[in-house]
């Protein structure tokens, strides 16, 4: 049974993840723009008009607009409820299966760096350092704060992340003499070495590398791309940091087992 706590706790974290992602939304769409994310405030990216405070309530803005500026009527992209609701879904359920209150604001950073990432490299084919190199000082320190964490196999973790993506970078060109991963996706994995060890390191680049082959194979045979297409590999990352956080040392058991 939900004890009395969680059951105060868990509304007042699904309305924090709505207005985080609401804040998240100002990242992904500013951040790739070289734009200030405080200045100006909210407003129209069609027609400029500044909004009202009812016009930002995270996905019942949008919904009681339709989809829609009041202003100039032009649409407003899918996205913005998706990342709100997203990011609500997540914290909640971060929030449920974290006995450690102190690991929760570190869990909530890296699960909105993972949406962040997503959405800004499946859009522009960048994963920006302003979230990555900041990722990787927290989820340090919180390797150091957490009880049952240990911040030398997260130090293990961002050079086995990172150090890994780069060696591959580096033979993919030298051998190819063109550019293949992005420095972007390096640091990424560096920061998710931060947080989840040099194991969800491994983990994730092992599960986002599946995932990615059979898209890959998916759009050769059926799409009639070629070999050389490329695609972001960003959201395969974030994908296989999710589930290595989710079910990481499961993961890395059965895998020994069998």
């Amino acid at each position: 049974m939900i004890s009395t706590f969680a059951f105060i706790l868990l509304p007042l974290v699904a309305c924090f993840g709505l207005c985080v992602g609401s804040f998240l939304n100002v990242i992904i769409y500013r951040i790739p723009r070289d734009e200030s994310i405080v200045f100006p405030g909210s407003h129209c990216p069609s027609c400029g008009k500044s909004l009202r405070w009812f016009h930002n309530i995270p996905v019942l803005s949008f919904l009681f607009l339709r989809g829609r500026c009041q202003f100039c009527k032009c649409s407003i992209s899918i996205r913005y409820p998706l990342v709100e609701s997203i990011t609500a879904a997540l914290f909640l359920f971060a929030a449920y299966r974290e006995t450690q209150l102190i690991a929760l604001p570190f869990h909530f950073f890296f699960l909105a760096a993972l949406i962040c990432s997503t959405a800004i490299d499946l859009e522009h084919w960048i994963i920006p350092d302003v979230i990555t190199l900041p990722g990787i000082v927290i989820g340090l320190i919180g390797s150091y704060l957490i009880p049952d964490r240990s911040l030398l196999d997260a130090g293990i973790g961002v050079l086995v992340g990172g150090g890994i993506l780069f060696a591959i970078a580096w033979l993919y060109t030298a051998i190819t003499k063109k550019d293949g991963i992005g420095g972007g996706d390096i640091k990424f994995l560096a920061m998710v070495g931060a947080f989840l060890g040099a194991k969800g390191a491994l983990e994730t680049l092992v599960l986002s590398s599946f995932v990615g082959s059979i898209l890959g194979v998916f759009l050769i045979l059926f799409r009639g791309k070629g070999g050389k297409t490329a695609i972001p590999f960003g959201p395969f990352l974030s994908g296989g940091a999710f589930f290595a956080f989710l079910f990481g040392e499961a993961l890395w058991k059965w895998y020994f087992q069998i």
